[in-house]
C-alpha cells in the first residue's frame, strides 16, 4: 500500500465505496436469479468477475448450481475453473501475513481484507464441493477433504477476529456476518450427517460437525438481510426437505421448512427455486395433489433453465408412484430419459419398471417393451464427471437377470426403488396411499408363491418382505411388521445377490424399536448393521441412515472416542 497516513486512509475509504457497490449490485443480481431471470443474473455479473471478489464468487456459485442440475462433464469443469478464477480474485485483496492472529492491535485488517477472507473460504468450500462431484479415486477425496478444511480454520479464525474488535464493523459489516454463518454453519450441518469412518477416508479425523450449532448458526444467515441468506435458506432447505430422507430417517423438518419458505414466497411468488421446495414439503406431508400442483407451476414458471424442470419431473413421477398411476409416472420417467443426463441408465430402468407394473394384457405406451427396456439398461451406463452414481448401479445390477433368454421377472421394481429413496416415509400420513401400495406388494406375493422355485426366489421373497414390513409399520401393525423385518434378517444366508436387504432389515426393525421406546435394542441393531456388512449394494446410503438413527439416539459411542469437536 501507499506510504502515509493520510494517502492510506484515502485508499481505505474508496475501498469501502467500491465494496458496499459491488454487494448491492450482486444482491440485485440475486434477486434477478431468484426471479427466474437466471440469464439476465449472470450477464449483470460478467463484466466484473475480475475486478470484483464478489461478482467472481457470485457468477461463480450460479454456475456451479447449474452444474450440479446438469451433472454434465463440460458444466462442472466449467464451474470448477471459474471458481479458481474467482479464487484467483479474492487473493489480490487478502492481507500478506500468515495468519490473522498474527495481526498486532496496531495492524487492523481492513474491511475489505476481511470481506477478502471470507469470500477466499467460501471458494475453496465450493471447489471442494465440485472435487467430490467430479471423481471417486482416493486422491480427489483427499484434496477435497484439504480444502474444507483449510476453508473452515479460516471461517473459525475471521469469527474469533471480529469477535474481539467488535469496534471496527464497516458498513457493510451485515454481509461479513452473514458470510461466517454460512460457512461454519454448512461445515458443521455436513460433517454432521457423515459417519465417523467416512470422515477418516476424508481427511477430517478428529473433525466432526455439531448439527444443532450448524442450524442455528444457517437459520441466523438465512432470516438476516444479508448476500449470503439466499444460501443459507437453499441449503437448509435441501436439508429438511431431502437430505434428512435420503441420508437420515426420514424425520423431515416441514415445519422449520416451510416457515423458512414463507417471505421467499412472498417476495418471489412465481420463484421456480421455491415453487420447487414448496412442491416438496407438500409431498413430505402426504399432500401428493398439491404437491403435483406447485412442481407443475414450477415448470411454467420459467423455461430458461430447462434442470429445474427435470427436479420437478423427478417429483411428479415419485408422486404419481404413491397414487399407483403407472403410466402418469412412466410418462415422467421418459421425459427424463429424453433430456436429462444425470443417468439414463437409472431413467431407462424407471421406464421398464412402470410398464412392468402394468397387467400383461394393457398396451404399453409408444410401444415399448419393459424387457427390451430392462436389457438396455447396462449400455447406458456412464460416468458423471469420472463418478458413476450409486443408484444407477443398483439399477443396472437388478436389470442383469434380462438377459436370460426366459427371464425371470423382477416382483416390484419400482417399490423397491421408492425404498432406495425413502419414499415410504412419504405416504405413512396417507393411509388410503399405504394400502394401495400395500395390496400391490400381496399381489407380487401371491403371483411368487404360484412360480416355481428359482435362484432368484428367496431374494424376491425378502424384497417383499422388506417393503410389507414398511407398509405395515406405517399402519402401525407393529408385531407384523417386525414379524417381516426379521423373515429378511433370517434368510441372510439364503441371499443370493440382494444382500442390501439385510442391513437394511436391521435398521428398518431398529427404528420400529425406537418408535416402540426399545432404546437398547434398537442400538444393538443398528451397531451389527453398521459393523457386520461390507461391500453391498447402496452401502453408502445405508451407512449415513444407521449413522443419523445412532445420532437421533446418541448411541455412537465408538465413533465419540474417535472425534473431538470444534
Amino acid at each position: 500500500m501507499s506510504n502515509g497516513k493520510e494517502d492510506a486512509t484515502a485508499t481505505e475509504n474508496s475501498s469501502q465505496m467500491t465494496l458496499k457497490e459491488c454487494l448491492d449490485e450482486c444482491m440485485e443480481a440475486l434477486d434477478l436469479f431468484l426471479n427466474n431471470r437466471f440469464n439476465e443474473s449472470l450477464e449483470r455479473l460478467r463484466p466484473r468477475v475480475n475486478e470484483s471478489m464478489y461478482h467472481a464468487l457470485i457468477y461463480a456459485t450460479v454456475l456451479e448450481m447449474q452444474a450440479t442440475m446438469t451433472f454434465q462433464h463440460d458444466d462442472i469443469t466449467n464451474a470448477g475453473n471459474t471458481m479458481k478464477s474467482a479464487q484467483e480474485v479474492c487473493q489480490r485483496f487478502r492481507r500478506k501475513s500468515a495468519s490473522l492472529s498474527n495481526k498486532s492491535a496496531g495492524e487492523s485488517l481492513t474491511e475489505v481484507q476481511l470481506h477478502a477472507e471470507a469470500c477466499y473460504a467460501e471458494c475453496q468450500l465450493q471447489r471442494a464441493a465440485l472435487t467430490f462431484l467430479q471423481d471417486e479415486n482416493m486422491v480427489s477425496f483427499i484434496k477435497g477433504g484439504i480444502k474444507v478444511r483449510n476453508s473452515y480454520l479460516i471461517y473459525k479464525e475471521i469469527h474469533s477476529y471480529i469477535q474481539s474488535l467488535n469496534s471496527l464493523k464497516g458498513p457493510s459489516h451485515i454481509h461479513l456476518e452473514g458470510a461466517i454463518s454460512f460457512g461454519i454453519g454448512a461445515f458443521n450441518l455436513t460433517l454432521s450427517l457423515f459417519p465417523a469412518r467416512i470422515l477418516k477416508v476424508l481427511e477430517f479425523a478428529g473433525f466432526s460437525g455439531d448439527k444443532d450449532y450448524g442450524l442455528s448458526q444457517l437459520h441466523a444467515g438465512a432470516t438476516g438481510t444479508n448476500l449470503r441468506s439466499m444460501l443459507c435458506a437453499l441449503l437448509l432447505l435441501c436439508y429438511y426437505t431431502f437430505l434428512t430422507f435420503i441420508l437420515g430417517t426420514g424425520d423431515g423438518e416441514v415445519a422449520e421448512a416451510e416457515e423458512l419458505l414463507k417471505p421467499f414466497r412472498r417476495r418471489y411468488p412465481q420463484g421456480a427455486i421455491f415453487l420447487f421446495f414448496a412442491g416438496r414439503t407438500e409431498e413430505i406431508k402426504g399432500n401428493i395433489d398439491g404437491a403435483v400442483a406447485l412442481f407443475e407451476d414450477g415448470c411454467k414458471a420459467q423455461q430458461e433453465w430447462k434442470q429445474f424442470h427435470h427436479m420437478c419431473y423427478w417429483e411428479l413421477m415419485w408422486c404419481f408412484t404413491y397414487k399407483r398411476v403407472w403410466k402418469m409416472a412412466y410418462f415422467y420417467a421418459d421425459l427424463l430419459s429424453q433430456e436429462s443426463r444425470w443417468s439414463k441408465a437409472m431413467y431407462v430402468y424407471m421406464k421398464a419398471a412402470y410398464l412392468s407394473m402394468l397387467p400383461q394384457d394393457e398396451a404399453r405406451p409408444f410401444g415399448e417393451d419393459e424387457v427390451d427396456l430392462f436389457r438396455k439398461v447396462p449400455t447406458f451406463k456412464q460416468k458423471i464427471a469420472g463418478k458413476s452414481p450409486p443408484t444407477e448401479k443398483f439399477a443396472i445390477r437388478k436389470a442383469r437377470r434380462y438377459k436370460a433368454q426366459c427371464p425371470v421377472r423382477l416382483p416390484v421394481p419400482v417399490l423397491e426403488m421408492m425404498y432406495i429413496w425413502n419414499g415410504f416415509t412419504m405416504i405413512k400420513k396417507r393411509p388410503e396411499l399405504t394400502e394401495g401400495i400395500m395390496q400391490t406388494l400381496m399381489e407380487a406375493e401371491r403371483i411368487l408363491l404360484k412360480s416355481p422355485e428359482n435362484e432368484y426366489s428367496v431374494d424376491d421373497r425378502c424384497v417383499i418382505n422388506l417393503l410389507k414390513g414398511l407398509c405395515l409399520k406405517n399402519q402401525g401393525h407393529v408385531q407384523a411388521a417386525e414379524e417381516c423385518f426379521n423373515k429378511v434378517y433370517t434368510s441372510e444366508k439364503k441371499i443370493k445377490y440382494d444382500h442390501y436387504l439385510v442391513p437394511n432389515a436391521l435398521l428398518e426393525l431398529s427404528l420400529l424399536y425406537v418408535d416402540q421406546g426399545r432404546r437398547d435394542k434398537a442400538v444393538k441393531l443398528l451397531h451389527k448393521a453398521k459393523n457386520n456388512y461390507k461391500e453391498y449394494s447402496m452401502e453408502s446410503r445405508t451407512q449415513f441412515r444407521v449413522h443419523a438413527a445412532l445420532a437421533k439416539l446418541k448411541a455412537d459411542s465408538g465413533d465419540q472416542d474417535e472425534i473431538t469437536h470444534l
